[in-house]
């Protein structure tokens, strides 16, 4: 258990400090990059996902910190959960909490991957694409428990 949580500590570690490098870049060197298909364009998102509850942009900084400690909490009582699912949970600590302090250094959370062929989509961050990945691999192991679990029922 202690090297499942020393490897999640390092992969968060890592992460999270890539993360904050680039969207430093982006903040203070304009690394701004017009392409035809998608552009690198610097944005604060100051609500989640689509920008949905930006009316609580002052106070989502704290109810994230909130999630993260409830979240923590959880999982000390529920080490057997880390244990299975500890990649994916050092995935979604590392971007969840890049993504918390762009709020409190930038005010809002720095996005620059701007998808603009065919249609137009959200501007989004590495922080977004790691918290993704960390849903899909959850997503497929639950599906692989579950169709091992009914093999074993047959």
């Amino acid at each position: 258990m202690k090297k499942k949580f020393n490897i999640a500590i390092i992969l968060v570690a890592i992460l999270f400090i890539i993360d904050q490098a680039v969207k430093y870049g982006f903040a203070h060197f304009d690394w701004n990059v017009e392409g035809p298909y998608m552009s690198l364009q610097l944005a604060y998102n100051y609500g989640v996902a689509f920008s949905m509850f930006s009316f609580l942009a002052e106070y989502l900084k704290y109810i994230q910190l909130a999630i993260v400690l409830g979240t923590s909490i959880y999982l000390f009582n529920n080490k057997d959960i880390f244990r299975d699912y500890y990649i994916p949970i050092a995935l979604l600590y590392a971007g969840g909490l890049s993504n918390i302090l762009d709020r409190f250094t930038y005010g809002g959370v720095v996005d620059y991957f701007y998808w603009h062929y065919g249609f137009e989509f959200a501007i989004f961050n590495l922080a977004d694409v790691i918290i993704d990945t960390a849903v899909v691999i959850i997503i497929y192991m639950q599906i692989r428990q579950s169709r091992k679990e009914k093999k074993e029922n047959k």
